[in-house]
């Protein structure tokens, strides 16, 4: 089910539906701008929050710039949904919408999968880097990058796909404090390589993969969010298996339980004053105390 939004003010959760102004009550995304307003990503468009009411963005159209792709600091970045093939990016007064070029890979999903509910182009995850170069992380075409001026792709079938088969996509990036990225899994890290040529077609990203971490089991973990806490640690969370925390060196459980039962986990979250929280499927936020995640109750 799809609740909308709600908002703590310190004393009350506030709750915000469609009938407040929301395009959907499907909530994909929450980000803040400079000046404080609220952005919701929905799975009908984005809406903005500026302190009093919630309001939609439209799309810039009929312009011939609103459609090629910039890089400008103070932008917001935005999935465009599952079944587009690209992204939106807004410069603090209209939305664009922007195509990524066509993926090397497009025709044989198509082919495999030619009743496909979704585009393989779908967003599942945006990362901005240490140099303020955006990643997006799609459904099955592996990873866009953009640093301003080229767009490159990443595509491996074992960071795409679970070892059974199953469809995972690109769910999370993270840059550690010693420039390897780390995606959906912790079996490799990546240094990613200057780029030879500029071009307005997509290149493949030149990159150097090393082994990773590996966890005392067996399994590869596959990570749905990481984030960096202010030491620089990685925390990686997994659905169903709790949170890992990378600290450079090896890999550290913190289950997330209810008792006997491990709690379905979809994203964590470090706050302006470096606490991690966590988003759960129907089991509420959960809050670190520095030794184990415990449920947030607002007092």
């Amino acid at each position: 089910r799809e609740y909308g939004v709600f908002r703590y003010d310190g004393q009350e959760l506030i709750h915000f539906t469609k009938e407040d102004g929301l395009l959907s009550n499907g909530i994909r995304g929450i980000q803040e701008d400079a000046m404080g307003n609220i952005f919701f990503e929905t799975a009908s468009g984005i809406n903005v929050f500026d302190g009093e009411s919630i309001k939609s963005l439209k799309i810039k159209g009929n312009d011939p710039s609103s459609g090629i792709w910039q890089l400008k600091p103070n932008d917001l970045w935005f999935s465009a949904g599952y079944g587009k093939n690209g992204a939106y990016r807004y410069d603090g007064k209209r939305l664009h919408y922007l195509e990524f070029p066509k993926s090397p890979r497009e025709d044989s999903f198509t082919s495999k999968y030619p009743n496909a509910s979704h585009s393989p182009y779908g967003i599942y995850s945006i990362y901005k880097d240490q140099k303020g170069h955006l990643w997006f992380g799609t459904s099955d075409l592996g990873i866009f990058r953009f640093d301003g001026e080229t767009i490159s792709y990443l595509y491996e079938k074992q960071l795409t796909e679970t070892p059974n088969g199953g469809a995972f996509g690109i769910r999370a990036i993270a840059e550690d404090k010693d420039g390897f990225f780390w995606i959906c899994n912790s079996n490799y890290k990546y240094r990613i390589l200057q780029e030879r040529i500029l071009s307005n077609d997509l290149v493949k990203m030149r990159y150097e993969r090393q082994v990773g971490l590996k966890s005392k089991e067996s399994e590869t973990q596959y990570f749905l969010s990481i984030v960096a806490d202010d030491n620089e640690n990685l925390w990686m969370l997994t659905y169903d298996n709790g949170i890992w925390k990378n600290d450079g060196n090896e890999l550290i459980h913190y289950p997330v339980m209810d008792g006997n039962k491990a709690l379905k986990l979809l994203s964590i979250y470090k706050d302006n004053q470096g606490v991690l929280w966590l988003g759960t499927q129907n089991s509420g936020v959960y809050r670190f105390n520095g030794k184990s995640f415990e449920k947030f109750v607002p007092e």
